[in-house]
């Protein structure tokens, strides 16, 4: 039995208003400090980074929604609206930190490194796609990066990154994990075993929740009666804080100390961001049949990116000639690295099934035997491909 509370000799229930948690926020909707609030130790270049960054992801997005309307990818998801929330809390983690994320933080990625090409290649499914197009659009990854693939499976992370960040500890490495996901996948079993498990073996991992609004189509209100995600953690013994997500100040100095804590006391840190998806879900949703433009008209004057760069414009760290350049940079250089990218091949079907196994088994060999025959048999079905195999050298290549 390890619940620990005050005797009481008559029944009293708690009650939900006894656990509200409070949100902490530094910068106001119009960016200005708030009054008794502390300004994170943060110096102008990692600042900078994080603007840019967010406006990148914000170009990035609007780019590729219309890309995917052109038919020149089949899917996309937006970051949309909740940038603060990922690059200011990836801000405030280390490069050999791994991250595990669900499929909105794109930010992430960018902010470790990852080029425009490279989120071409892997959007594209092309011949240099890390993937070798075996997933669809927005699961990427990067091992150089420590950034696991991402998996279409609602909240497999969410145990995984309490494995990963256990095997961490054992190491002895100075590293933790950071686990990214929304609102809507804490209310999957995965879940509530991560979270268990993490706290029962002391694992340091860093869980972000998005609380974002809605499931897709389900808003918070249908989801849960409780008070937001933040007190589930507390329930299972964990340290947890909710921060007003379109507050960069607010994200990167909880993620800075969430990350402290997690490795100083081998323990898990729930971080909850409170923000709002402005976007659609994906590409293949329409939120004017859940949610009113006046609802979305709130949540857009409280701008994560506005509010950070009128913060930075009275620092004297950014000018609006430096924006205008900036964001007419990103516009430029990600329709080149689409017109450059999309003309790639696909990827060669030599390695259609190699790295899962260190020698394929005999089911998926014969499979593969039986495509190559296929293609011999009615060559016009398959477009040209400048990275075909050789096929006799690709039926012996398992042998």
């Amino acid at each position: 039995m390890t619940a620990k509370a005050n005797v009481i000799g008559v029944p009293r229930f708690t009650e939900i208003t006894d656990l509200t948690i409070p949100t902490l926020s530094i910068l106001d909707a119009e960016g200005k400090l708030r009054k008794d609030a502390h300004e994170p130790l943060i110096n102008k270049a990692t600042a900078m980074k994080i603007y840019q960054d967010m406006a990148y992801i914000r170009i990035l997005d609007e780019r590729m929604v219309a890309a995917q309307r052109q038919g020149r990818l089949s899917f996309y998801l937006t970051c949309t609206g909740e940038e603060a929330s990922v690059v200011g809390s990836i801000a405030g983690f280390k490069s050999h930190d791994m991250v595990m994320s669900q499929y909105r933080e794109q930010a992430a990625l960018r902010y470790r490194g990852f080029s425009s090409e490279q989120f071409m290649n892997q959007l594209l499914s092309n011949d240099l796609d890390f993937g070798k197009g075996r997933q669809m659009p927005i699961h990427y990854g990067s091992r150089e990066l420590n950034y696991m693939t991402i998996s279409s499976t609602l909240a497999t992370q969410i145990p995984q990154a309490a494995g990963y960040a256990y095997g961490q500890k054992l190491s002895g490495k100075d590293a933790c994990t950071i686990c990214y996901f929304g609102e809507g996948a804490a209310s999957e079993g995965d879940f509530h075993a991560g979270l268990n498990m993490a706290a029962v073996s002391n694992c340091p991992v860093v869980f972000v929740v998005r609380n974002n609004g809605y499931a897709i189509s389900t808003p918070t209100s249908e989801q849960f009666s409780g008070d937001g995600i933040a007190p589930r953690g507390i329930g299972y013994g964990i340290s947890s804080i909710r921060v007003d997500g379109n507050d960069i100040l607010a994200v990167y100095a909880a993620s800075v100390e969430a990350r402290k804590l997690a490795l100083e006391k081998n323990a898990p840190v729930i971080v909850e961001t409170m923000s709002y998806r402005l976007g659609a879900h994906s590409t293949s949703d329409d939120p004017t049949n859940y949610r009113s433009s006046a609802e979305e008209d709130v949540w857009r004057k409280k701008d994560p990116i506005l509010r950070m760069k009128n913060w930075m414009l009275d620092k004297g760290w950014w000018s609006d000639q430096q924006d205008h350049q900036l964001k007419a940079q990103y516009k430029k250089e990600i329709l080149d690295a689409l017109k450059s990218q999309e003309k790639r091949p696909s990827p060669s079907i030599s390695e259609l099934i190699t790295d899962v196994y260190k020698t394929p088994p005999a089911h998926l060999q014969k499979q593969y035997k039986d495509l190559l025959s296929h293609i011999d048999k009615y060559p016009d079905h398959y477009l040209p491909n400048p990275n075909k195999v050789d096929h006799q050298t690709a039926l012996t290549q398992f042998n």
